[in-house]
């Protein structure tokens, strides 16, 4: 009997769910999953999640008390409700999920670890084992150095917004156990910018996923490549045997529905033997190697921002929670 699309990628790659919603995971069983802002802001304003939002913003309430504003209400329990969510995850799949830092810190070393730290004792206090936990931080130059701090405390880190090589190596090198390179997002760059369109390995995306994962098996890095952000499952098809993909329910369910071959296109044995130049990056190497990449230097700023944004509309949607649930509460006697 011929298998799907979806059942052969297994074989290769651990296949992770790119949603907040409980219900796709439940549906597709992924390995592993991943949420950021604009996923958990969606799921916040489903129906069925409107126990945990307002379990988690009235602990948030009572852990900064009534003086506080409803802001920093809103911004505590935005922790909290991307943990909360974290553990319903982690009751369906059985590996990890990745939780997001504030992107707004993304150029702060120091308040990205001390926020990563955080959302870590969340989850000890529930008696989540730190191999079920990813800390997803953006790949810029101060993200991977609080990920080299972070990784040598045990708090397993996942660079994502990731578009260039040389943000490749210096997480590889910094120790990180996993990075996100997002392929569709360089797929619509490259569109944007040459008016061309791009079919399969021709697709710069994939060439860029391909090229990390040649280098980190080349060289002998630990650090796992998590290729996410697709456009189709073209793209999915040429990373067969890259080490983890992360996938909307939307195209593993194209997946499921899709019979036919599906070689394996990446291989560690294979990238082994391939002639490779070692690139060292140091903090000058990194920034000039930035600059002289328009693509990454524009889609990093842009990926941050729209978390970041994504992360104001959170806030936002949950302050205006809080306030409809004070409104219906029964005044003090």
């Amino acid at each position: 009997m011929p298998q799907n699309l979806l059942e052969q990628l297994r074989k290769y790659t651990t296949v992770v769910a790119d949603t907040g919603d409980i219900d796709s995971m439940e549906k597709f069983r992924p390995t592993d999953a991943t949420t950021n802002p604009s996923l958990i802001t969606a799921a916040a304003q489903m129906p069925q999640y409107q126990p945990i939002v307002d379990s988690v913003i009235l602990d948030a309430r009572k852990e900064l008390g009534d003086r506080a504003s409803d802001k920093d209400v809103a911004n505590l329990a935005f922790q909290g409700l991307a943990v909360a969510f974290g553990k319903k995850i982690l009751a369906i799949v059985p590996g990890r999920v990745s939780t997001e830092v504030d992107a707004r810190l993304s150029y702060d070393t120091e308040a990205t670890i001390a926020q990563a730290r955080s959302i870590i004792a969340q989850y000890d206090k529930a008696k989540i084992g730190r191999d079920h936990v990813l800390v997803k931080i953006a790949s810029t130059w101060e993200g991977i150095q609080a990920a080299q701090v972070l990784e040598k405390e045990g708090i397993h880190c996942n660079l994502t917004l990731l578009f260039g090589i040389h943000q490749a190596v210096a997480a590889a090198e910094a120790g990180a156990t996993l990075v996100s390179p997002f392929v569709g997002r360089i797929l619509d760059w490259y569109k944007k910018d040459t008016g061309k369109d791009y079919q399969g390995a021709d697709d710069p995306g994939v060439q860029s996923v391909t090229k990390v994962y040649n280098y980190y098996k080349k060289f002998g890095y630990k650090t796992q490549v998590m290729g996410a952000s697709f456009r189709n499952i073209g793209e999915i098809e040429q990373l067969a045997g890259c080490d983890l993909l992360t996938i909307s329910p939307q195209l593993l369910g194209e997946l499921e529905k899709t019979e036919g071959d599906l070689p394996r296109k990446l291989d560690p044995v294979a990238a082994k033997s391939m002639q490779i130049e070692r690139i060292v990056v140091d903090k000058a190497a990194f920034k000039k190697m930035h600059a002289e990449d328009r693509m990454a230097t524009d889609k990093l700023k842009e990926g941050i921002e729209g978390f970041s944004a994504a992360l104001v509309n959170l806030e936002k949607l949950l302050a205006n929670r809080l306030a409809a649930l004070e409104s219906r509460a029964p005044a003090a006697v």
